[in-house]
């Protein structure tokens, strides 16, 4: 863990440094970065035009869980899109060699290597969002509901991680799957809405089957004092589950790979 800890240290600077050789272009994705919450939630208010409620969420609850959806957006486009695009390419090109020779978890290396500082700006305008809800809700959370959102924020960022390094390991056995990371795309942004907005069949395969409420509702909900000790125990233990799953799953898949040079 310590060495990994320095490692990311090393990404971070690394990546940086490349960032702020373009400060202008840094600069602007902030401004479209604001741009595109600011679509969001007229998106909301779409929707807000026609009824008072969604799923049982007022207004300024739904945005408080478009904060959270923006937020975990940003870790997704900050840490793990530009990565988990690049797993396909190294099996396929045979560089995850050079990733296997280094004296670092290769699993750890092929997540974090590559990290878009600019996509920061979106955790920032998404904890703006929350900070501006909270206040028109006149409800601020205490301190255990804020310990809470913060341990489910991180379960939340966990679970997206694990269910993406699960799809994108396939790779070892099925190169051509691109798509997968256009699936899994799809698949988050319903998590854009409260889970009780969606219906039936699909309210089920979105809380059991791919677990999408504990992705945005459930640490929103933490915020919005609508949790319980129940859902929250079964967050965590979904979190630790699918990330015990996908770094099974890695270790399994390494030893399918049989290298550039066989």
């Amino acid at each position: 863990m310590k060495k990994n800890m320095k490692v990311l240290i090393e990404f971070f600077r690394a990546c940086m440094v490349e960032e702020l050789e373009y400060r202008t272009n840094f600069f602007g994705n902030m401004l479209t970065s604001l741009f595109w919450i600011v679509i969001a939630v007229l998106t909301v208010d779409v929707f807000f035009n026609q009824t008072n409620q969604l799923g049982g969420w007022s207004y300024y609850e739904v945005l408080v869980l478009l904060g959270v959806f923006n937020t975990i957006n940003g870790f997704i486009e900050f840490a793990l899109r530009q990565n988990m695009a690049r797993i396909v390419d190294h099996i396929r090109k045979g560089t995850l060699d050079y990733v296997l020779t280094k004296p670092v978890d290769s699993q750890f290396f092929v997540s974090f290597r590559h990290l878009v500082f600019w996509r920061l700006a979106d955790i920032f305008w998404g904890c703006a969002l929350i900070v501006y809800a909270l206040a028109k809700l006149g409800r601020w959370p205490s301190v255990l509901d804020f310990v809470l959102f913060l341990i489910l924020l991180l379960a939340a960022m966990v679970l997206v991680y694990s269910i993406w390094m699960i799809l994108m390991t396939t790779s070892f056995w099925f190169v051509k799957i691109e798509n997968l990371s256009f699936i899994f795309s799809s698949f988050f942004e319903t998590t854009r809405f409260p889970v009780q907005v969606y219906k039936g069949w699909l309210r089920i395969l979105l809380t059991f089957i791919l677990p999408a409420a504990f992705m945005t509702s459930v640490p929103s909900a933490a915020l919005t004092g609508k949790w319980d000790v129940a859902t929250t125990v079964i967050a965590l233990l979904v979190a630790l589950g699918f990330f015990v799953v996908s770094r099974v799953f890695w270790k399994v898949a390494l030893k399918s790979y049989t290298s550039a040079s066989s």
